[in-house]
């Protein structure tokens, strides 16, 4: 299942952005993966903020704050195309939260981790990305959604 860690320089988010950004960034996984919007799928995909205490992140440049949201997705699950709207829509969520215009958008880093089939484990047991796809298919009698 899809996982998302957003790491941030404590204060760098606006008060809304810190509100909303997990969701937000866990909607737009589950989007470019082409997970169906239910709410087993919503419930799989975990969002952690990770603030760094004052101090903590700096380049040899500048101390303005830097974003680096890690992905990690089953191996196969995201093509190059999903992975380049996946990287695009999440540097535009992170710019957003934090009050960023578009211009800044190189201090946004998403890294996407591809976990290969077989080394994901959940609920005790190891999890296949043939499960997973055979999970988010419509049950016999239900419509796809479009």
């Amino acid at each position: 299942m899809p996982m998302i860690r957003l790491t941030v320089p404590t204060g760098s988010l606006t008060e809304e952005g810190r509100a909303t950004v997990q969701r937000d960034l866990a909607a737009v996984l589950l989007r470019w993966e082409g997970a169906p919007d239910t709410a087993f799928f919503r419930a799989q995909a975990w969002s952690y903020l990770i603030e760094l205490p004052e101090g903590a992140q700096a380049t040899a440049e500048d101390d303005a704050p830097r974003f680096l949201v890690d992905v990690t997705v089953p191996a196969g699950a995201v093509s190059e195309r999903r992975k380049a709207g996946l990287v695009e829509d999440a540097t535009k969520t992170v710019l957003k939260a934090a009050g960023l215009s578009p211009d800044e958008a190189l201090r946004v880093w998403v890294l996407v981790h591809e976990q290969p089939d077989g080394t994901w484990g959940a609920g005790g047991s190891v999890v296949r990305y043939a499960d997973l796809v055979a999970l988010a298919q419509p049950a016999k009698g239900e419509k796809a959604d479009a």
